[in-house]
């Protein structure tokens, strides 16, 4: 059973309303790709470590408790999303966020925990 608006005139500026809200399908699929990408909570850790500035892989290994390997792991999937970035300084690798709006996300994830609390 279809539920309609009584109101067409309403109907059609909530509708209108929606669709101007929407992003295109490739931003949709984009915005999707990068929530699942940060859906794993070794990535989040990741991320929250590297909320301090930049950071080596062994201090990114130390901060999440994870092996080598899986921090690796997890940082290219994190940097083919766009979510972190890498630079070389000598012998060492740099990563860091690559958004300040990654950051403000996962801030609000965390005040939205602390309140439901």
């Amino acid at each position: 059973m279809e539920i309609k608006c009584n109101e067409e005139e309403l109907h059609e500026a909530r509708i209108k309303a929606a669709l101007s809200a929407m992003p295109s399908d490739e931003k949709t699929e984009e915005m999707g790709a990068r929530f699942k990408a940060l859906s794993e909570p070794i990535r989040l850790k990741i991320l929250m470590a590297l909320s301090v500035g930049e950071l080596c892989v062994d201090h990114i290994v130390e901060a999440v408790g994870a092996n080598q390997s899986a921090v690796s792991h997890q940082l290219k999937t994190l940097k083919d999303n766009k979510i972190v970035k890498c630079r070389r300084d000598g012998k060492n690798v740099l990563y860091s966020v690559s958004d300040g709006h990654i950051l403000i996300m996962l801030e609000v994830a965390k005040e939205h925990l602390d309140c439901n609390e």
